[in-house]
């Protein structure tokens, strides 16, 4: 794979997973996980349904007891601490909410049956309100309330008993899609003005992408990468992460060259030169990732070299009105995914199905898995 930057480990490590395993009688759901987590940071978990993220955060809440590993809040090992003891609170995708309690009541439950003073309960739950912008609506019921509003509530109660380790299950779940692109940038400014350490499931890759600071892939229990937004998408360290995270283009191939700063692999639609090697030996079976807002297209041949260079037919083609997306199949029969910014309304689009096109893309984008 590509040289990519250092993984950011944090510099305060907070929460750490221990080789944490967990076993449903034969069933792996969590395969010795290893993971650090920075305070303030909010840390994402994203993979697929059954790959095993809800169980590592049900876990971390208490709500299951780990087949062995450590689970360390602070240096010390909560993994045995029944889930009353942990200084942790967590809020799920279905808001869990009471129907019959109005929305101060809701936010101050949790205080009220620690047995605050009255005072403190008072001082808390306003301060908490005013936090999510919903002072007004304290006296409401939760129906009476937007799906964003009702999930802001469910955020308060949560950091209304202060905990150092505030765990989201799918916290955008609920809302439309619309809703849920607003509400992202909400949620992340509560939690940092806050400054409580997070760490979020969810399958969104745009929510993990938008909301945490690092995120890490999961498959079948265990974690394949974990890094920055930018690193997981621009340096993917295998065939799965690279597939999962967006679109990409994956072209099959051989390596015939392998130098320190350069590559060549040999792929149906020909060769295709890389800005960077791998480490790897002359014939080895690889796969060159290439996103498909990397690849340019056009109907008249480029004034540039053939490296990296190709031609299609175009078959298929969707508009998306930010931008375009193009499913060339070249005469080996290999589909390559393009996709093109309309940076104009009254940009006029000449290329159309069944059009011969050529496209290409620099040898820097380009990015060699070997697994």
């Amino acid at each position: 794979m590509a040289d990519k930057p250092a993984e950011k480990v944090p510099r305060e490590r907070y929460l750490e997973t221990v080789k944490l395993v967990k076993r449903f009688d034969e069933a792996l759901a969590v395969d010795e996980v290893s993971l650090s987590v920075g305070k303030g940071e909010i840390f994402a978990l994203l993979g697929s349904s059954g790959c095993g993220k809800s169980t590592l955060l049900r876990m971390l809440a208490g709500f299951e007891s780990p087949t062995s590993g450590q689970i360390l809040l602070g240096g010390q090992d909560v993994g045995k601490m029944p889930p009353y003891e942990r200084p942790v609170n967590m809020m799920f995708q279905s808001y869990a909410l009471f129907p019959h309690l109005n929305i101060w009541d809701n936010v101050a439950f949790g205080l009220k049956r620690e047995g605050l003073p009255k005072d403190e309960i008072q001082q808390r739950t306003g301060a908490m309100l005013d936090l999510v912008q919903l002072g007004q609506y304290a006296k409401r019921k939760p129906h009476q309330l937007s799906g964003g509003q009702q999930q802001r509530v469910a955020l308060a109660r949560s950091l209304a008993k202060k905990p150092k380790l505030l765990l989201l299950d799918e916290p955008l779940g609920a809302l439309d899609k619309k809703l849920r692109e607003q509400t992202q940038f909400e949620l992340v400014n509560i939690i940092e003005q806050v400054g409580v350490t997070c760490v979020m499931v969810t399958h969104d890759q745009e929510e993990a992408m938008t909301m945490a600071s690092r995120i890490a892939i999961m498959s079948k229990g265990r974690v394949l990468q974990v890094g920055t937004p930018q690193e997981i998408y621009e340096y993917p360290g295998n065939r799965f992460v690279a597939d999962f995270i967006g679109n990409v283009n994956l072209l099959e191939g051989k390596m015939t060259l392998d130098q320190p700063d350069r590559c060549a692999v040999e792929t149906a639609i020909g060769e295709v030169q890389v800005g960077h090697g791998i480490s790897g030996a002359e014939g080895m079976k690889v796969a060159v990732a290439v996103r498909p807002e990397k690849v340019s297209i056009g109907k008249a041949r480029p004034a540039r070299g053939t490296h990296n260079l190709f031609s299609g037919r175009v078959k298929e083609i969707a508009y998306f009105g930010s931008y375009n997306n193009y499913i060339v199949v070249t005469p080996q029969g290999t589909k390559v995914k393009i996709t093109e910014p309309n940076g104009s309304r009254h940009d006029q689009i000449d290329i159309t199905w069944e059009d011969e096109v050529f496209f290409w893309w620099d040898d820097t984008d380009a990015v060699v898995l070997r697994d």
